[in-house]
Order: structure tokens, then C-alpha cells, then sequence
């Protein structure tokens, strides 16, 4: 393929995406003879462009013949943010999974409830079935232990308080004194052997913000055999949750 060759560009595209930013330079909204002239379209192709974008509910004539945008556009922003932080958080977890050979995981602590952000694996590093949502494993998975480490006394008894600790594997913790005893970790990793499934261990460190509170966790799965070995690599861990760390303050920012 000849990489000087010019891309085809479709025109009645690129008018209709200049056109709506004309309609967003306008918080108040604008009228379609001003939207044409910003655009330097036909005052024709304006009112033919913008009739579309009402159908597809890209943009909306107020009853004053002001144009703004359309609740679809609002949609698309809110994903467009979501997809914004895979784009920052992938690189991170795509090289912590090439460094140690490991299927990474991030997750934020949103509400009360743990959700995973994103998950970088491949065919040589599967990442974990989750069978079980973490709002009912997480005194099984190392995710939900290092998120729970982080929790002052009332709130981690809190959880044990309204949650069931159910048995996933035989090697499952369900007595919550010996959960509370397993939080402790002397090198700041949680872990899970063989707890949340068969065959599977992982490792976890916190991602906290500027004040120290924690917003989540950066996790990796691998065979149960090589957690020492990921121990060992503790350091590598807590500077990728760095990374994300200073990723989630400029974001913030």
C-alpha cells in the first residue's frame, strides 16, 4: 500500500462534524444563518445538514429557531470520557502484563461497590472468569481484600456486617476474623491462592488518590506457583499504581 496515497475523505461528513462544532462554540446556541457563516457552508446545506442531525438526535431547534446540541451528542460524551481513561490506563496494564507475563486488572472503588475499569490479557495470559460480581466476592479476590485493607474498622465491619461470605473454593475464607487477619499484609500486596477459583492466584495493591484514600486497585492473575515470585515484584506493582495514581489526578485536574 502506497503510505503517500491521501485518505478518502467523505466531504458531506467532515461539513456535518464542522458544523456541529459551530452549534457546541455556542453554549446558548446559535441560529442557522450565523452556524452557516461559522461553518462556511451554503445557508441550503446548513438547514439540510442540521434537519439531520435533529432526526439522529445530534443537535435541536429550540422554538425560537436557536440550534444546540441533541441529547445524543450529551451520550457520546459520557462514553467518549469512559473510553478517554482505557486509553491511559491500557498502556499501563498492557506493560505491567508484558513485564511480568500476568493478566492485569484495574478496578475503582465507586460507591461502595468495586468495578473493573479495564483488563489487559492475552493467549498466554487469560484473564479470570469472573463467574461472581465483586460486590459478592470480595473477601475471595485480592482485588476486594486490598480494597478492604485500605477501610477504617467501622466500615470494614460495616461489610462484614451486610455481606455473606460465601464459600467459593475449599480454600475460600468465610470467618471473618481470619478475613480480618488475612488483610494484614506486611509488604502492602493482597492476595487471593486459589480463593475465587481453582488454579488461580492473584496479587493486588492499592490506587489511592492525592490524599492517600483509595480509589481502587491494580491486580494481577497468574498460576498460584509463581505468587512468590510476583511478591518479589512488589515494587513493579506499586509503580504502575502509581502511574494510574497521577493518571487519575490529571484527569480530576
Amino acid at each position: 500500500m502506497d503510505e503517500t496515497r491521501k485518505p478518502t475523505l467523505i466531504a458531506s461528513v467532515q461539513r456535518a462534524l464542522h458544523l456541529m462544532e459551530a452549534v457546541a462554540s455556542h453554549p446558548s446556541g446559535a441560529p442557522a444563518k450565523q452556524l452557516a457563516r461559522e461553518a462556511d457552508l451554503p445557508l441550503a446545506t446548513t438547514y439540510h445538514l442540521l434537519r439531520t442531525l435533529a432526526h439522529e438526535g445530534y443537535a435541536t431547534r429550540l422554538p425560537d429557531g436557536i440550534w444546540v446540541l441533541g441529547d445524543r451528542v450529551h451520550t457520546l460524551h459520557g462514553q467518549s470520557r469512559a473510553q478517554q481513561l482505557l486509553a491511559e490506563v491500557r498502556p499501563v496494564l498492557a506493560a505491567l502484563r508484558d513485564e511480568l507475563g500476568v493478566a492485569c486488572y484495574f478496578s475503582v472503588h465507586d460507591d461502595g461497590e468495586i468495578k473493573v475499569i479495564d483488563i489487559a490479557d492475552g493467549p498466554r495470559n487469560p484473564r479470570v472468569d469472573l463467574r461472581v460480581g465483586f460486590e459478592d466476592a470480595a473477601h475471595a479476590t485480592a482485588i476486594g481484600k486490598c480494597v478492604l485493607s485500605q477501610l477504617d474498622e467501622d466500615r470494614r465491619r460495616a461489610y462484614l456486617d451486610r455481606s455473606r461470605l460465601v464459600d467459593l473454593t475449599p480454600h475460600t475464607i468465610t470467618e471473618p476474623r481470619h478475613l480480618l487477619n488475612s488483610l494484614r499484609s506486611p509488604n502492602g500486596l493482597s492476595f487471593d491462592r486459589e480463593e475465587y477459583a481453582i488454579g488461580t492466584g492473584c496479587a493486588a495493591v492499592p490506587v489511592t488518590d492525592a490524599t492517600g484514600t483509595v480509589v481502587g486497585a491494580l491486580a494481577i492473575s497468574c498460576r498460584p506457583a509463581r505468587l512468590p515470585k510476583i511478591a518479589a515484584s512488589a515494587d513493579r506493582l506499586r509503580a504502575s499504581a502509581a502511574t494510574l495514581q497521577r493518571t487519575l489526578a490529571l484527569r480530576a485536574g
